[in-house]
C-alpha cells in the first residue's frame, strides 16, 4: 500500500506488512499519544477493522488489536478513554470515502486467525528505561528490574516497614494496573511465586498508588506495558488481573492526613482536596 491518511492527531502510514502510526504532538492531543509518538501496528496483530461516524460530522477508522497482541492494550484493560485509544483515528468528513476504502484493504489483510488471541506480543512496548512518581513512592524500570522507593509524605507505615523495594522481571509473573482516573488507582507487580501481597495496594509493597498529579496515565500505562513485555520475553506469561477489597479505616484515616499535609503546604488546591477526601470516605 505504502499510502498516508492523516487524519485528527494522528496519521496512519499504510505499509506492506503493517500500519505506522504518529501522533501529532498538539496541546490538544492526548498526553498518552505524544507519549508514544509512534506505533508500528503489524497486520498479524489486528482482530478488526470498523468504520463509523464520529461527532461533529467526523468518521472514524478504527483497528481493534487481537488480544495478547499488544500490551499497551493488555495493561490499560479496557480503562482507556475513547480520545486516548491509538488504535482509532478520527478523520473530517470529506475523507469518509477514503477512509471506507483503506477500511476495505485493512480488513483484506487480516490475518486467517484474527478472530484468536495472539500467542506472543506483536506490538512493541515503549522502551526502558522509564519512571514516574507514584503518590507514595517513585517507580523505575530498566529493563530488568523495577524498583520502588518510597515517599515520606505518601507511603503508608506497612511500605515503610517492608522498605524500598526491587523486583527482577524473572520475578514476577504480570503487571496490574488501574487507572489514575479511576477512584483508587494503582500499579501492582504480580510476582511468580503466588506470594501476592495484601489486597490493598497502600499496604502492598509490590504497589505503588496513583493520585494526585501522580502517576498520570501517560507515564504509568507505557511503564506497565514495558514490564509485561519484558516479563512476556523473560518466560513468564503474563497474569494482568483485577483484585478488589475494601481498605482499612486506619489506613484511610492516614492517607487522608497525608492528604491535609499537602493541602496546607500548598500543593493541592481546595477543590482538589475536597474531592479526594471524599471519595477516600467514599470506602469506609
Amino acid at each position: 500500500m505504502g499510502d498516508v491518511l492523516a487524519g485528527i492527531q494522528a496519521t496512519w502510514e499504510f505499509e506492506s506488512d503493517s500500519v505506522l502510526i504518529r501522533f501529532e504532538r498538539g496541546h490538544r492531543t492526548p498526553k498518552l499519544l505524544q507519549a508514544l509518538r509512534e506505533r508500528r501496528i503489524p497486520h498479524e496483530a489486528l482482530a478488526s477493522v470498523t468504520l463509523s461516524p464520529g461527532k461533529r460530522g467526523t468518521s472514524v477508522l478504527r483497528m481493534a488489536p487481537r488480544s495478547g497482541a499488544d500490551p499497551l492494550m493488555e495493561a490499560a484493560a479496557g480503562q482507556l478513554k475513547q480520545e486516548c485509544d491509538p488504535y482509532r483515528l478520527v478523520l473530517p468528513a470529506q475523507r469518509e470515502t477514503l477512509a471506507e476504502y483503506y477500511a476495505d484493504e485493512l480488513r483484506a489483510l487480516l490475518p486467517p486467525d484474527a478472530g484468536r488471541p495472539a500467542d506472543h506480543y506483536t506490538v512493541a512496548a515503549p522502551s526502558a528505561p522509564l519512571n514516574f512518581k507514584a503518590y507514595d513512592g517513585r517507580a523505575s524500570f530498566d529493563g530488568k528490574r523495577v524498583d520502588f522507593r518510597w515517599s515520606w509524605t505518601g507511603a503508608s507505615s506497612a511500605k515503610w516497614k517492608a522498605g524500598d523495594q526491587s523486583f527482577a522481571v524473572g520475578e514476577l509473573s504480570g503487571v496490574e494496573w488501574r487507572s489514575p482516573e479511576a477512584m483508587d488507582g494503582y500499579l501492582r507487580l504480580l510476582r511468580r511465586s503466588g506470594q501476592d501481597g495484601p489486597p490493598q495496594a497502600d499496604k502492598d509493597p509490590a504497589a505503588v498508588l496513583f493520585g494526585l498529579r501522580s502517576g498520570p496515565v501517560h507515564e504509568s500505562l507505557p511503564f506497565a506495558a514495558a514490564v509485561l513485555e519484558s516479563v512476556r520475553k523473560s518466560g513468564a506469561a503474563p497474569v494482568p488481573a483485577l483484585h478488589t477489597g475494601r481498605r482499612d479505616p486506619a489506613d484511610i484515616a492516614e492517607r487522608i492526613r497525608h492528604l491535609g499535609e499537602l493541602h496546607l503546604a500548598g500543593l493541592v488546591t481546595d477543590d482538589e482536596f475536597s474531592s479526594k477526601k471524599a471519595e477516600l470516605l467514599a470506602e469506609l
